[in-house]
């Protein structure tokens, strides 16, 4: 490993240390958190609570 090499990867650790990880691994949008199953829910009331995108949770 270069003398450059080394400086980078130390200036990314120093990075890292101080911001921590920039990006999530995953997303809201990524995982599916709302229960399936509600109970007095209708058909009609799962359905339009469904239609409601993401960045309006």
């Amino acid at each position: 490993m270069s003398e450059q090499e080394r400086e980078r990867a130390a200036k990314r650790r120093r990075i890292a240390e101080i911001f921590g990880d920039v990006l999530p691994e995953s997303t809201r949008d990524d995982r599916d958190d709302t229960p399936r199953e509600r109970s007095g829910e209708s058909a009609g009331d799962r359905w339009l609570r469904d239609q409601v995108p993401p960045h309006h949770g």
